[in-house]
């Protein structure tokens, strides 16, 4: 049979557009993709570029109190001028949508600016109605933001559209725990509106490492953000231009914004999947096995809608790998047991990588080195945030399983000590380091003796200075 690509894409976001340019441009396959919406997905137009961008303007009023207490006695700030950056960051998001696809267009990739759905396991319904046929389907369409599923939801925002909004609003909700609410607080208390975060955790950034999670807590409430944990909404009702927000303590407030941030779900629905047979797992997440390919052999699925790893350099590495694997003969999978991550919140943002406390525990012995310290940057001018460095050591291997870094830059950090890590470094090689002083990260390489030991095969813990 002959088919119109070798390849047919179905979404422009990071993992889709890596695994197009790599078959194109390296393979010299006959590539075909399909986007619904702007080129670059939601990392590039609607998540972590804008996202972070925000975060640095939201920095401002912490460094301006840091300086005072540097000497720096009339460092104040002028007013936010939210327009203006708005009109700046839509800039920059064009000049990348743009670099997405002229990096394409160069590949010889053939790209169609329209939905896409699968008609069956080789052939592709474009919206406009005209089909294309393909030796290889790959899904790339990402997730979307899911909703709390209460009376009145659809009076609130979802994430992506604080990056469209012409105006911050003077009062804001924040539902949900999770990384994205966390960064959302963040940039809005710092940009200068009245932000509640509701969360119905005791902690915020479920599947962190504890004693961070407890520190990024309490370093919401240190910022300014009103942070309710054990808190859940449960209706919303519109009240002229705002929004009234009922909770399950029967209390009530308004709000000129919601915002819910309570975790995203794959994209599957309307994607002509019963056309082809490709499974779903039991949260709707295209099912894959460990080379990307679903249930339908020609059908691959790469990023968020397979829901392994919802991170954007997980989802470039699984298209790259499916490119190398399907089109270059160098079959290549992805390891999705050790991948670093971060939280960007300020003052300090929280990195990680490899087990959590808590998981090297249920694993078997474990000792915790920890460094909890106020770093010369912050002590100084008098603040109290603290930072946190801990690595986590198998006491038989002396093999480091973790570690984790809350502090400033820790996402810097974290992807340097990913390295060592991911290669399989011991606390000897850790140790054998020399370290770099005065810096926050040499706590790493001068923690001598355990903060405390987990032994759970005697149930005892014994704490250490």
């Amino acid at each position: 049979m002959t088919f119109d690509f070798d390849l047919f894409v179905i979404g422009g976001g990071s993992g889709g557009v890596r695994a197009a340019r790599i078959a194109a441009s390296e393979y010299g396959a006959r590539v075909g993709l399909a986007e619904e919406s702007r080129m670059g997905g939601t990392c590039v137009i609607r998540g972590c570029v804008p996202k972070k961008l925000m975060v640095f303007a939201s920095t401002a009023p912490l460094l301006a109190d840091e300086m005072r207490g540097y000497g720096w006695c009339e460092a104040e700030l002028g007013h936010f001028d939210w327009k203006m950056f708005h009109e700046k960051l839509g800039f920059e998001l064009t000049r990348l949508e743009t670099a997405y696809t002229t990096g394409l267009e160069r590949a010889g990739v053939e790209i169609f600016h329209q939905r896409a759905k699968l008609a069956d396991h080789h052939t592709v319904e474009l919206a406009d109605g005209t089909l294309k046929t393909a030796k290889h389907i790959l899904i790339a369409v990402g997730g979307r933001p899911a909703l709390p599923g209460i009376p009145g939801e659809e009076l609130a925002l979802i994430s992506d559209d604080l990056f469209l909004l012409d105006e911050l609003p003077r009062r804001a909700l924040i539902i949900g725990g999770g990384f994205i609410a966390c960064e959302f607080a963040t940039i809005l208390n710092g940009l200068g509106t009245d932000t509640v975060q509701v969360y119905r955790g005791d902690a915020v950034l479920r599947g962190f490492d504890r004693q961070a999670r407890e520190m990024a807590s309490e370093q919401l409430k240190a910022i300014g953000v009103d942070l309710r944990l054990g808190a859940n909404p449960v209706r919303m009702e519109k009240t002229g231009d705002r929004v009234r927000v009922f909770f399950d303590d029967d209390s009530s407030e308004v709000f000129d914004a919601v915002f819910c941030a309570t975790g995203r779900k794959p994209y599957t629905a309307g994607l002509g999947l019963e056309n082809t047979g490709v499974r779903l797992t039991e949260n709707g997440a295209v099912e894959v096995d460990e080379w990307s390919q679903t249930s339908v052999p020609s059908i691959f699925a790469v990023g968020d809608v397979t829901d392994r790893v919802n991170l954007t350099p997980v989802a470039i590495r699984e298209g790259h790998s499916f490119a190398d694997t399907v089109f270059g003969g160098k079959p290549r999978k992805v390891n999705h047991d050790l991948i670093a991550s971060a939280v960007y919140m300020r003052p300090h943002e929280l990195g990680s990588v490899g087990l959590t406390e808590e998981e090297a525990k249920e694993r078997g012995p474990v000792d915790v080195y920890a460094a909890l310290f106020r770093p010369m940057r912050s002590a100084f001018p008098g603040q109290s945030s603290r930072t946190l460095m801990k690595l986590l050591v198998d006491p038989e291997t002396d093999k480091v399983l973790g570690c984790h870094i809350f502090g400033p830059d820790a996402g810097e950090m974290i992807q340097l000590a990913a390295i060592p890590i991911t290669m399989g470094a011991t606390k000897a090689d850790f140790d054998a380091t020399m370290a770099v002083h005065p810096t926050a990260a040499e706590e790493l390489v001068t923690m001598r003796q355990p903060a405390r030991r987990h032994r759970p095969e005697t149930a005892e813990q014994s704490e250490m200075a």
